[in-house]
């Protein structure tokens, strides 16, 4: 009879644990924009490649 009661209440206090709370969200990726000062930087390489080409003009004329 004391087994029978011990067994009882070893399998509710097992049911009664708790559930495992999910794990945590991952933290967001960094914002790092990449499209900041893009066309500032294409029109500061396209006057770098204008005013080379008038340098290496004048060098070979």
């Amino acid at each position: 009879m004391l087994a029978s009661v011990l067994v009882f209440f070893v399998a509710f206090a097992s049911m009664a644990q708790g559930a495992t709370p999910p794990p945590p969200i991952p933290p967001p990726p960094p914002g790092l924009p990449i499209d900041n000062g893009v066309l500032i930087l294409f029109v500061l390489a396209i006057g770098l490649g204008i005013y080379k080409s008038f340098t290496f003009s004048k060098k070979r004329a």
